[in-house]
């Protein structure tokens, strides 16, 4: 009978501090709700550096009341918090602290009524009536690059806005609401859109036998990719070794926190595939094997205390020791590849995956020029060479055999082609020649 009466008596201090929560706290007052104007059609609250936030704080009251204020506190900043415990003697040990914030933007505005709200005066009250209430807000992010929105294992970066009800003789009202910020990484510019590739090979050892290598080559189109898209790997693995490999393939988030000097990494695995077991003497080619890339948090790269990034880990699982890898890095942004960017980088990759493997050779011998006879014709020579009176000036300007000669010279054919010189040059001396004086 002790269990039963127990739960009761919980579950009857429950009731009562949830009454005495609505009675000192709310009141007169049903709901309190905060809601953005989306920019997007998903109707998910996001942003960058630079939009204007807006939206609608609303209030729902049973009957008449006299508040104070009403006040909204907009705020973006990135924090990190973790600790460490130490030794200071033989038996002595304690905790160590790390914690840094930054600051992205604050903003505050009241909605109703006046700022000051410390005392329960009577003076300056503002009445609202029951029913439902709505007080429009709006701000502006900074252009100033803002970190992307992150939620990680020892800090986070937040974005939110705070509503505040004041009244006299109650506490004060309070709701909170988080909003999302992207900061925009366009993968397509030259440095993300580059190759990425590496070569890497491994001996493997047993006392005083030494076994053949295993040799890894592995190439990516580019460096930067979005949530979604599939990474295609171009990879060669060989194993001259005695011993049955694996090749395998996997993308790792790298979280690193700054405080007081200190650093703090946190490595997770986002996504990964696996290749066949190759036994001794084998070769496996990845002709593009597809690795897709799940939704996760853009590359943050610009925060002073929190960064995010991105790699791409290509490597040869061997048993018995220590495993053969490549580590490509990856940028995930949030612009997508355009459609001449992804021409551009396909071709450009290709090029570069290929020149190792394609020979580009140039023709042995030159390819002789067309003859005069397959251009010009001995009917249209002919008709070249009679006289033309728009020239009548220019003939008897110049000498007759002057004027002979040039319009013989003009309308003869180019002298046949030939890959030896008829007329090749003397010998002549090595030494420089001076002019003379």
């Amino acid at each position: 009978m002790a269990r039963p009466a127990a739960a009761g008596a919980r579950t009857l201090r429950v009731y009562f501090s949830t009454l005495c929560y609505k009675i000192m706290v709310l009141g007169k007052v049903k709901s309190l709700t905060i809601s953005f104007d989306c920019l997007n059609d998903s109707n998910v609250p996001v942003y960058s550096s630079g939009d204007t936030v807006s939206g609608r704080v609303s209030l729902e009251v049973t009957g008449e009341i006299r508040v104070k204020s009403l006040k909204i506190h907009a705020r973006g900043h990135a924090k990190v918090r973790w600790t460490e415990s130490r030794n200071a003697g033989s038996n002595t040990a304690y905790t160590q602290n790390y914690t840094e914030e930054v600051e992205y933007f604050t903003h505050k505005d009241v909605l109703v009524g006046h700022e000051r709200d410390d005392d329960n005066s009577e003076e300056g009250l503002h009445t609202i009536h029951s029913g439902r209430h709505e007080y429009a807000f709006s701000f502006e992010l900074p252009q100033t690059p803002l970190a992307t929105s992150f939620e990680g294992r020892h800090g986070s970066v937040r974005y939110w806005v705070k509503a505040e009800l004041h009244r006299p003789w109650f506490l004060p009202v309070k709701l909170k609401k988080e909003f999302t910020v992207f900061e925009h990484i366009d993968i397509n510019t030259p440095s993300l859109l580059s190759p990425q590739a590496g070569t890497k090979e491994k001996t493997l050892c047993c006392w005083f036998c030494t076994s053949g290598p295993i040799s890894l080559s592995a190439k990516i189109e580019r460096k930067g990719y979005t949530p979604g898209e599939s990474i295609q790997i171009f990879a060669e693995i060989e194993n001259c070794s005695s011993r049955v490999v694996v090749p395998k393939a996997a993308i790792y988030q790298t979280q690193a926190f700054y405080a007081k000097g200190k650093m703090k990494e946190v490595k997770q695995l986002v996504a990964n595939l696996r290749g066949e077991s190759l036994s001794s003497g084998k070769t496996e080619t990845w002709n593009g094997k597809q690795l897709k890339i799940p939704p996760v948090s853009p590359s943050i790269l610009d925060c002073s205390i929190i960064r995010v990034e991105y790699s791409l880990m290509v490597y040869v699982d061997i048993p018995g020791a220590m495993d053969l890898f490549l580590n490509l890095p990856l940028v995930i942004g949030t612009i997508p590849l355009h459609p001449f960017g992804s021409r551009t980088s396909s071709v450009s990759s290709q090029c570069s995956m290929n020149m190792n493997w394609l020979g580009l050779t140039l023709p042995e011998r030159p390819e002789a020029p067309p003859s005069y006879a397959e251009v010009v014709t001995e009917e249209q020579r002919q008709s070249s060479l009679a006289p033309i009176g728009a020239c009548d000036d220019f003939e008897r300007a110049l000498p007759g055999p002057l004027f002979a000669y040039i319009q013989e010279f003009r309308f003869l054919p180019p002298p046949l082609y030939s890959e030896i010189d008829p007329n090749p040059d003397q010998p002549t001396d090595d030494r420089p020649s001076c002019p003379s004086r």
